[in-house]
């Protein structure tokens, strides 16, 4: 069995990363073209061989419009404060609810200001970054702060990882 000192030199913080699309704009667009073409599939016929299809046109803008969508990517990279940190961020934001243990108004905009260590925010610059973010986005990111102080390290399962393995050795 290790020495307590071993293990606690191999323990890191546990970390999570949050990718957003930031490009809401280009996600409309997608949307909206995936929309006009649903409407043409089962109008268009071919009247010549020839002939191309008009969803042609918005298949390729659809392309476009989606690798705009993920050149928005941003991934927000978060690593758990520890205890002694966690809890006095936690008394830095008492709720007003006695049956709540921090301020829902608050604590989670500075738990993500904390975490953040990718890219580094200020507690100014996450409330400036949420004027921006859908109500999805901010959750995600807030929830994913609270995730990697609260939820337990493990192996996660992959289930495309495992079906490839499988196939390559006929589930041997």
């Amino acid at each position: 069995m290790p020495d307590i000192t071993e293990i606690i030199k191999r323990a890191k913080p546990r970390e999570k990363t949050v990718p957003l699309y930031l490009a809401g704009d280009e996600a409309a667009e997608v949307e909206r073209l995936e929309a006009e073409l649903a409407g043409l599939s089962g109008t268009w016929q071919p009247d010549s061989l020839g002939a191309k299809h008009p969803g042609e046109k918005l298949a390729k803008q659809i392309a476009a419009a989606r690798e705009r969508l993920k050149k928005s990517k941003v991934d927000f990279r978060l690593r758990s404060l520890g205890r002694l940190a966690y809890s006095d961020l936690v008394a830095a934001h008492p709720s007003k609810d006695k049956n709540q243990l921090w301020d829902p108004a608050t604590f989670p905009q500075a738990l993500l200001a904390e975490c953040c260590i990718e890219p580094v925010m200020s507690a100014e610059q996450v409330a400036e970054l949420f004027e921006v973010l859908n109500e999805g986005q901010r959750t995600e990111l807030c929830q994913a702060a609270y995730d990697v102080n609260a939820e337990a390290t493990s192996v996660p399962f992959s289930v495309s990882a495992s079906s490839i393995l499988a196939s390559l050795t006929d589930g041997k």
